[in-house]
Protein backbone atom coordinates (compact mmCIF):
# COMPACT_ATOMS: atom_id res chain seq x y z
CA UNK A 1 0.00 0.00 0.00
CA UNK A 2 2.97 2.31 1.06
CA UNK A 3 4.58 1.68 -2.71
CA UNK A 4 1.00 2.34 -4.26
CA UNK A 5 0.53 5.42 -2.17
CA UNK A 6 4.30 6.98 -3.25
CA UNK A 7 3.92 6.38 -7.08
CA UNK A 8 0.69 8.61 -7.27
CA UNK A 9 2.41 11.13 -5.46
CA UNK A 10 5.24 11.04 -8.15
CA UNK A 11 2.53 10.80 -11.06
CA UNK A 12 0.58 14.24 -9.31
CA UNK A 13 4.01 15.53 -8.56
CA UNK A 14 4.94 15.38 -12.67
CA UNK A 15 2.11 16.77 -13.48
CA UNK A 16 2.06 19.48 -12.00
CA UNK A 17 6.03 20.47 -12.89
CA UNK A 18 4.92 20.12 -16.58
CA UNK A 19 2.08 22.44 -16.24
CA UNK A 20 4.26 24.75 -14.58
CA UNK A 21 7.11 24.73 -17.25
CA UNK A 22 4.75 24.57 -19.94
CA UNK A 23 3.60 27.94 -19.27
CA UNK A 24 6.47 29.60 -18.80
CA UNK A 25 7.79 32.73 -21.75
CA UNK A 26 10.48 31.83 -23.58
CA UNK A 27 11.58 35.32 -23.68
CA UNK A 28 11.69 36.13 -20.01
CA UNK A 29 14.95 36.62 -18.08
CA UNK A 30 16.73 33.23 -17.32
CA UNK A 31 17.02 33.86 -13.27
CA UNK A 32 13.08 33.70 -13.68
CA UNK A 33 12.87 30.70 -14.94
CA UNK A 34 15.44 29.44 -12.10
CA UNK A 35 13.50 30.57 -9.26
CA UNK A 36 10.17 28.35 -10.18
CA UNK A 37 12.88 25.31 -10.54
CA UNK A 38 14.37 25.44 -7.46
CA UNK A 39 11.20 26.17 -5.54
CA UNK A 40 10.07 22.95 -7.16
CA UNK A 41 13.03 20.74 -6.12
CA UNK A 42 12.43 21.95 -2.76
CA UNK A 43 8.99 21.01 -2.90
CA UNK A 44 9.68 17.54 -4.46
CA UNK A 45 12.47 16.87 -1.41
CA UNK A 46 10.13 17.71 1.29
CA UNK A 47 7.55 15.45 -0.43
CA UNK A 48 9.86 12.90 -0.71
CA UNK A 49 10.84 12.80 3.07
CA UNK A 50 7.63 13.36 4.44
CA UNK A 51 6.30 9.95 2.48
CA UNK A 52 8.71 7.63 1.65
CA UNK A 53 10.97 8.44 4.65
CA UNK A 54 8.71 9.33 6.84
CA UNK A 55 9.85 7.04 9.53
CA UNK A 56 13.57 8.45 8.88
CA UNK A 57 12.49 11.89 9.66
CA UNK A 58 10.82 11.23 12.80
CA UNK A 59 13.80 9.35 14.46
CA UNK A 60 16.02 12.43 13.58
CA UNK A 61 13.37 14.79 15.12
CA UNK A 62 13.17 12.85 17.91
CA UNK A 63 17.14 12.66 18.14
CA UNK A 64 17.90 8.36 17.98
CA UNK A 65 19.54 6.81 15.11
CA UNK A 66 17.87 6.21 12.45
CA UNK A 67 16.51 2.99 11.41
CA UNK A 68 17.76 0.88 8.29
CA UNK A 69 15.25 1.69 5.20
CA UNK A 70 12.92 -0.62 3.98
CA UNK A 71 14.89 -2.18 0.58
CA UNK A 72 11.31 -3.46 -0.70
CA UNK A 73 7.64 -4.30 -0.15
CA UNK A 74 8.16 -8.16 0.23
CA UNK A 75 11.01 -7.08 3.39
CA UNK A 76 8.32 -5.18 4.78
CA UNK A 77 5.75 -7.47 4.89
CA UNK A 78 7.43 -10.40 6.08
CA UNK A 79 8.43 -8.09 9.10
CA UNK A 80 4.67 -7.62 9.71
CA UNK A 81 4.03 -10.95 9.25
CA UNK A 82 6.85 -12.36 12.02
CA UNK A 83 5.08 -9.33 14.17
CA UNK A 84 2.14 -11.25 13.68
CA UNK A 85 2.95 -15.02 14.09
CA UNK A 86 4.98 -13.70 17.47
CA UNK A 87 2.92 -11.18 19.35
CA UNK A 88 4.25 -12.46 22.95
CA UNK A 89 7.81 -11.55 22.10
CA UNK A 90 7.77 -8.12 23.01
CA UNK A 91 10.78 -7.36 25.35
CA UNK A 92 11.62 -4.16 27.67
CA UNK A 93 15.31 -3.37 26.87
CA UNK A 94 17.69 -2.50 29.89
CA UNK A 95 21.51 -2.65 30.18
CA UNK A 96 23.22 -5.20 32.13
CA UNK A 97 26.43 -5.24 33.83
CA UNK A 98 28.68 -8.47 33.38
CA UNK A 99 30.06 -8.69 37.66
CA UNK A 100 32.27 -10.98 38.54
CA UNK A 101 32.96 -11.19 42.76
CA UNK A 102 36.38 -10.09 44.18
CA UNK A 103 38.14 -10.26 47.55
CA UNK A 104 36.75 -7.84 49.65
CA UNK A 105 39.02 -6.78 52.29
CA UNK A 106 36.06 -6.20 55.30
CA UNK A 107 37.90 -3.91 57.44
CA UNK A 108 35.40 -2.43 60.49
CA UNK A 109 35.48 0.68 59.59
CA UNK A 110 35.13 3.34 62.53
CA UNK A 111 35.11 6.92 63.30
CA UNK A 112 37.37 8.44 66.20
CA UNK A 113 39.84 10.46 67.65
CA UNK A 114 43.33 10.68 68.85
CA UNK A 115 44.69 10.95 71.94
CA UNK A 116 47.45 11.60 73.86
CA UNK A 117 48.79 8.10 75.48
CA UNK A 118 49.64 9.65 78.95
CA UNK A 119 48.36 13.07 80.19
CA UNK A 120 48.47 14.19 83.82
CA UNK A 121 47.78 17.26 85.70
CA UNK A 122 50.11 17.66 88.37
CA UNK A 123 48.62 19.66 91.53
CA UNK A 124 50.32 20.74 94.54
CA UNK A 125 50.03 18.56 97.76
CA UNK A 126 50.81 21.28 100.05
CA UNK A 127 50.06 24.90 100.52
CA UNK A 128 52.61 27.63 99.93
CA UNK A 129 54.31 30.34 97.83
CA UNK A 130 56.16 29.41 94.51
CA UNK A 131 59.39 30.71 94.36
CA UNK A 132 60.38 29.16 90.70
CA UNK A 133 60.17 30.56 87.60
CA UNK A 134 57.08 29.54 85.16
CA UNK A 135 57.83 27.50 82.37
CA UNK A 136 55.55 28.42 79.17
CA UNK A 137 53.23 25.90 77.71
CA UNK A 138 54.66 24.05 74.60
CA UNK A 139 57.95 23.37 76.21
CA UNK A 140 59.22 20.16 75.72
CA UNK A 141 60.32 18.46 79.61
CA UNK A 142 62.54 15.23 80.64
CA UNK A 143 61.35 12.96 83.50
CA UNK A 144 62.84 14.88 86.75
CA UNK A 145 62.67 18.34 85.39
CA UNK A 146 61.54 20.76 88.34
CA UNK A 147 58.04 22.46 87.12
CA UNK A 148 57.35 23.99 90.25
CA UNK A 149 59.22 24.98 93.45
CA UNK A 150 57.74 26.05 96.60
CA UNK A 151 58.51 27.73 99.46
CA UNK A 152 60.02 25.60 102.42
CA UNK A 153 58.95 28.20 105.29
CA UNK A 154 59.69 26.47 108.73
CA UNK A 155 59.56 22.76 107.30
CA UNK A 156 63.32 22.43 107.64
CA UNK A 157 63.30 23.55 111.33
CA UNK A 158 59.93 20.93 111.52
CA UNK A 159 62.84 18.00 109.99
CA UNK A 160 65.19 19.22 112.42
CA UNK A 161 62.88 18.88 115.46
CA UNK A 162 61.84 15.53 114.61
CA UNK A 163 65.28 14.14 113.81
CA UNK A 164 66.43 15.78 117.69
CA UNK A 165 63.53 13.66 119.00
CA UNK A 166 64.41 10.68 117.07
CA UNK A 167 67.49 10.68 119.16
CA UNK A 168 66.15 11.22 121.82
CA UNK A 169 63.96 8.15 122.05
CA UNK A 170 66.88 5.80 120.48
CA UNK A 171 69.17 7.04 123.34
CA UNK A 172 66.46 6.18 125.90
CA UNK A 173 66.25 2.80 124.62
CA UNK A 174 69.23 1.23 126.54
CA UNK A 175 68.16 2.50 129.96
CA UNK A 176 64.82 1.06 129.53
CA UNK A 177 66.50 -2.15 128.41
CA UNK A 178 68.88 -2.03 131.66
CA UNK A 179 65.93 -1.48 133.86
CA UNK A 180 64.24 -4.65 132.24
CA UNK A 181 67.60 -6.64 133.23
CA UNK A 182 67.65 -5.47 136.63
CA UNK A 183 64.11 -6.43 137.10
CA UNK A 184 64.77 -9.82 135.87
CA UNK A 185 67.63 -10.12 138.17
CA UNK A 186 65.95 -9.01 141.19
CA UNK A 187 63.11 -11.06 140.16
CA UNK A 188 65.55 -14.24 139.89
CA UNK A 189 66.61 -13.55 143.76
CA UNK A 190 63.77 -13.51 144.89
CA UNK A 191 62.21 -16.78 143.83
CA UNK A 192 65.63 -18.16 145.00
CA UNK A 193 64.93 -16.67 148.30
CA UNK A 194 61.74 -18.11 148.42
CA UNK A 195 62.86 -21.30 147.71
CA UNK A 196 65.17 -21.49 150.38
CA UNK A 197 62.29 -20.21 152.79
CA UNK A 198 59.93 -22.55 151.75
CA UNK A 199 62.53 -25.54 152.88
CA UNK A 200 63.59 -24.28 155.72
CA UNK A 201 59.80 -23.40 157.26
CA UNK A 202 59.36 -27.08 155.93
CA UNK A 203 62.05 -28.01 158.51
CA UNK A 204 60.65 -25.78 161.47
CA UNK A 205 64.07 -23.85 160.93
CA UNK A 206 62.32 -20.72 160.06
CA UNK A 207 58.73 -18.57 160.73
CA UNK A 208 55.82 -17.93 159.07
CA UNK A 209 56.58 -14.54 158.72
CA UNK A 210 59.91 -15.00 157.19
CA UNK A 211 58.16 -17.17 154.39
CA UNK A 212 55.51 -14.85 153.58
CA UNK A 213 57.85 -12.00 153.48
CA UNK A 214 60.17 -13.90 150.81
CA UNK A 215 56.73 -14.46 148.99
CA UNK A 216 56.01 -11.23 148.93
CA UNK A 217 59.54 -10.00 147.26
CA UNK A 218 58.79 -12.51 144.95
CA UNK A 219 55.77 -10.96 143.59
CA UNK A 220 56.94 -7.17 144.11
CA UNK A 221 60.26 -8.87 141.59
CA UNK A 222 57.42 -10.17 139.10
CA UNK A 223 55.97 -6.63 138.96
CA UNK A 224 59.27 -4.95 138.59
CA UNK A 225 60.10 -7.12 135.48
CA UNK A 226 56.61 -6.00 134.08
CA UNK A 227 57.00 -2.55 134.35
CA UNK A 228 60.31 -2.88 133.29
CA UNK A 229 59.08 -4.61 129.76
CA UNK A 230 56.44 -1.29 129.62
CA UNK A 231 59.19 0.75 130.05
CA UNK A 232 60.80 -0.64 127.03
CA UNK A 233 57.79 -0.84 124.92
CA UNK A 234 57.31 2.74 125.83
CA UNK A 235 60.79 3.56 124.44
CA UNK A 236 60.52 1.14 121.78
CA UNK A 237 57.17 3.52 120.63
CA UNK A 238 58.56 6.85 121.12
CA UNK A 239 61.23 5.46 118.87
CA UNK A 240 58.63 4.89 116.00
CA UNK A 241 56.91 8.21 116.30
CA UNK A 242 60.11 10.15 116.18
CA UNK A 243 60.76 8.09 113.08
CA UNK A 244 57.03 9.15 111.50
CA UNK A 245 57.69 12.58 112.52
CA UNK A 246 61.19 12.58 110.27
CA UNK A 247 59.39 10.60 107.56
CA UNK A 248 56.88 13.34 107.30
CA UNK A 249 58.98 16.22 107.54
CA UNK A 250 60.78 14.99 104.73
CA UNK A 251 58.16 14.18 102.69
CA UNK A 252 56.38 17.58 103.38
CA UNK A 253 59.97 18.80 101.86
CA UNK A 254 59.78 16.96 98.95
CA UNK A 255 56.37 18.06 98.26
CA UNK A 256 57.51 21.72 98.14
CA UNK A 257 59.15 20.33 94.37
CA UNK A 258 56.67 19.23 91.51
CA UNK A 259 58.44 16.84 88.76
CA UNK A 260 57.27 15.87 85.74
CA UNK A 261 56.63 12.39 85.85
CA UNK A 262 57.71 11.70 82.37
CA UNK A 263 58.76 13.04 79.30
CA UNK A 264 56.77 15.19 77.29
CA UNK A 265 55.23 18.36 76.50
CA UNK A 266 54.05 21.10 78.64
CA UNK A 267 50.31 21.92 77.71
CA UNK A 268 49.81 24.82 80.13
CA UNK A 269 51.59 26.91 81.60
CA UNK A 270 53.60 26.65 85.35
CA UNK A 271 52.21 28.54 88.40
CA UNK A 272 53.34 31.62 88.52
CA UNK A 273 56.06 32.95 90.13
CA UNK A 274 54.64 34.63 93.78
CA UNK A 275 51.49 32.95 93.70
CA UNK A 276 49.98 31.14 96.77
CA UNK A 277 48.90 27.56 96.28
CA UNK A 278 47.05 25.56 98.31
CA UNK A 279 46.39 21.74 98.37
CA UNK A 280 44.55 20.83 95.16
CA UNK A 281 45.45 24.02 93.04
CA UNK A 282 47.13 23.35 89.77
CA UNK A 283 50.95 23.36 88.62
CA UNK A 284 50.34 22.15 85.29
CA UNK A 285 49.94 19.62 82.28
CA UNK A 286 52.43 17.35 81.10
CA UNK A 287 51.57 14.86 78.02
CA UNK A 288 53.40 12.25 76.55
CA UNK A 289 53.09 12.07 72.44
CA UNK A 290 55.63 10.21 71.18
CA UNK A 291 53.43 7.23 70.70
CA UNK A 292 49.53 8.23 70.27
CA UNK A 293 46.45 6.32 70.46
CA UNK A 294 43.69 6.49 68.21
CA UNK A 295 40.37 5.63 70.03
CA UNK A 296 37.15 4.65 68.43
CA UNK A 297 33.89 3.09 69.22
CA UNK A 298 32.80 -0.57 67.68
CA UNK A 299 28.81 -1.67 66.85
CA UNK A 300 28.11 -4.77 68.82
CA UNK A 301 27.61 -6.13 65.62
CA UNK A 302 31.05 -6.04 64.29
CA UNK A 303 32.68 -6.12 68.34
CA UNK A 304 33.96 -9.93 67.81
CA UNK A 305 35.81 -8.93 64.46
CA UNK A 306 38.16 -7.05 66.16
CA UNK A 307 41.00 -8.68 67.75
CA UNK A 308 44.20 -7.18 69.31
CA UNK A 309 47.46 -7.45 67.40
CA UNK A 310 45.33 -6.53 64.28
CA UNK A 311 46.93 -3.93 61.48
CA UNK A 312 44.63 -1.03 61.66
CA UNK A 313 44.86 2.16 59.71
CA UNK A 314 43.74 6.14 60.17
CA UNK A 315 42.74 9.19 58.02
CA UNK A 316 43.18 12.13 60.15
CA UNK A 317 41.44 15.27 58.88
CA UNK A 318 43.93 16.65 57.29
CA UNK A 319 44.63 13.81 55.10
CA UNK A 320 47.59 12.29 56.68
CA UNK A 321 47.51 8.50 56.95
CA UNK A 322 48.57 6.48 59.54
CA UNK A 323 49.02 3.07 60.40
CA UNK A 324 49.56 1.16 64.06
CA UNK A 325 48.09 -1.87 65.53
CA UNK A 326 45.06 -2.83 68.01
CA UNK A 327 45.70 -2.68 71.61
CA UNK A 328 42.88 -2.60 73.54
CA UNK A 329 39.23 -3.88 72.94
CA UNK A 330 37.08 -2.68 75.61
CA UNK A 331 35.15 -5.93 77.62
CA UNK A 332 32.46 -3.38 78.69
CA UNK A 333 30.26 -1.58 76.54
CA UNK A 334 28.95 2.09 76.91
CA UNK A 335 25.42 2.17 78.23
CA UNK A 336 23.98 4.79 76.34
CA UNK A 337 25.58 3.88 73.42
CA UNK A 338 26.17 0.32 73.56
CA UNK A 339 29.54 0.68 71.88
CA UNK A 340 33.04 -0.97 72.61
CA UNK A 341 36.41 1.20 72.96
CA UNK A 342 38.72 0.11 70.81
CA UNK A 343 42.83 1.89 71.04
CA UNK A 344 45.22 1.53 67.85
CA UNK A 345 48.75 2.48 68.79
CA UNK A 346 50.72 4.60 66.22
CA UNK A 347 54.21 5.93 66.75
CA UNK A 348 54.68 9.60 66.85
CA UNK A 349 58.30 10.29 66.66
CA UNK A 350 58.18 13.44 65.27
CA UNK A 351 54.85 14.85 67.24
CA UNK A 352 53.12 15.56 64.25
CA UNK A 353 49.92 13.92 64.88
CA UNK A 354 48.22 15.99 67.48
CA UNK A 355 45.77 15.09 70.59
CA UNK A 356 42.31 15.20 69.91
CA UNK A 357 42.11 15.42 65.91
CA UNK A 358 39.63 13.21 64.07
CA UNK A 359 40.45 10.56 62.08
CA UNK A 360 38.69 7.32 59.95
CA UNK A 361 39.98 4.58 61.38
CA UNK A 362 39.59 0.92 59.33
CA UNK A 363 40.58 -2.21 61.52
CA UNK A 364 41.44 -5.09 58.71
CA UNK A 365 39.36 -8.28 59.50
CA UNK A 366 39.02 -11.64 57.55
CA UNK A 367 38.27 -11.13 53.68
CA UNK A 368 35.38 -12.39 52.17
CA UNK A 369 33.57 -12.56 48.72
CA UNK A 370 31.76 -9.13 47.49
CA UNK A 371 30.67 -7.84 44.53
CA UNK A 372 31.23 -4.05 43.69
CA UNK A 373 28.36 -2.36 41.47
CA UNK A 374 26.51 1.10 41.28
CA UNK A 375 24.88 2.42 44.14
CA UNK A 376 21.62 3.12 41.86
CA UNK A 377 21.86 -0.45 41.13
CA UNK A 378 20.01 -0.66 44.12
CA UNK A 379 16.47 -1.46 44.50
CA UNK A 380 13.57 -2.46 46.45
CA UNK A 381 10.94 -5.45 45.90
CA UNK A 382 7.06 -4.84 46.92
CA UNK A 383 8.30 -5.90 50.77
CA UNK A 384 10.77 -3.42 50.56
CA UNK A 385 13.22 -5.71 50.77
CA UNK A 386 16.92 -4.40 49.40
CA UNK A 387 18.59 -6.06 46.76
CA UNK A 388 19.73 -6.25 42.96
CA UNK A 389 17.56 -7.40 39.76
CA UNK A 390 19.66 -9.80 37.46
CA UNK A 391 18.73 -11.38 34.41
CA UNK A 392 18.86 -14.73 34.55
CA UNK A 393 19.41 -17.52 31.64
CA UNK A 394 16.25 -17.39 30.03
CA UNK A 395 16.03 -13.51 29.80
CA UNK A 396 13.91 -12.36 32.08
CA UNK A 397 14.14 -10.80 35.59
CA UNK A 398 15.43 -12.08 39.12
CA UNK A 399 15.33 -9.94 42.70
CA UNK A 400 18.29 -11.10 44.69
CA UNK A 401 18.31 -10.01 47.93
CA UNK A 402 21.86 -8.01 49.23
CA UNK A 403 23.31 -7.20 52.03
CA UNK A 404 25.08 -3.70 52.14
CA UNK A 405 28.59 -4.20 53.12
CA UNK A 406 30.52 -0.73 52.27
CA UNK A 407 29.94 2.66 50.79
CA UNK A 408 32.89 4.32 48.60
CA UNK A 409 32.58 7.13 47.04
CA UNK A 410 32.60 5.15 43.12
CA UNK A 411 30.12 2.26 44.29
CA UNK A 412 29.39 -0.17 47.10
CA UNK A 413 30.09 -3.31 48.16
CA UNK A 414 26.94 -5.93 48.48
CA UNK A 415 27.15 -9.77 49.23
CA UNK A 416 24.32 -12.32 48.68
CA UNK A 417 25.02 -12.45 44.95
CA UNK A 418 26.07 -15.80 42.97
CA UNK A 419 30.02 -15.90 41.96
CA UNK A 420 29.10 -14.24 38.68
CA UNK A 421 25.87 -12.42 37.80
CA UNK A 422 24.28 -9.88 35.12
CA UNK A 423 23.46 -6.92 37.56
CA UNK A 424 20.69 -4.59 35.57
CA UNK A 425 21.61 -0.97 36.81
CA UNK A 426 19.78 0.88 33.97
CA UNK A 427 15.82 0.35 34.17
CA UNK A 428 15.59 -1.87 37.02
CA UNK A 429 13.11 0.15 37.97
CA UNK A 430 11.03 -0.27 35.63
CA UNK A 431 10.52 -4.21 35.17
CA UNK A 432 9.61 -6.92 37.86
CA UNK A 433 10.18 -10.96 38.75
CA UNK A 434 9.73 -12.87 35.22
CA UNK A 435 9.56 -10.29 33.05
CA UNK A 436 11.44 -11.05 29.45
CA UNK A 437 14.03 -8.05 28.97
CA UNK A 438 16.47 -7.24 25.83
CA UNK A 439 19.75 -6.77 27.63
CA UNK A 440 22.42 -4.82 26.82
CA UNK A 441 25.47 -6.22 28.40
CA UNK A 442 28.50 -3.77 29.43
CA UNK A 443 31.34 -5.12 31.30
CA UNK A 444 32.82 -4.62 34.99
CA UNK A 445 35.53 -1.96 34.00
CA UNK A 446 33.80 0.09 31.78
Amino acid sequence: MAIIKSQQIWRDLWCFLHLRFAKLNPFERPEMKLIPLITAILVSLGLYYLVIQRDTLLAFARGEAAQAPIESAATASEQVAQAEVEPGEHRIGVVALHSKAQVFDSAVILRGMTQAVRQVDLRAETSSTVISEPLRKGVQVAKGDVLCKLDPGTRPAALLEAQARLSEARANMPVSEARLDEAYAKLNEAKMNLTASEKLSAGGYTSDTKLAASRAAERAAVAGVASAKGGLETARAGIESAIAAVATARKEIERLTILAPFDGLLESDTAELGSLVLPGDHCATVIQLDTIKVVGFVPETQVNRVILGAPAKAELATGAQVQGKVTFVSRSADQATRTFEVEISVANPDLAIRDGQTANIAISAQGSSAHKLPQSALTLNKNGQLGLRIVRADQTVGFVPVRLLRDEADGVWVAGLPETADVIITGQDYVISGVAVAPSYIEANQ
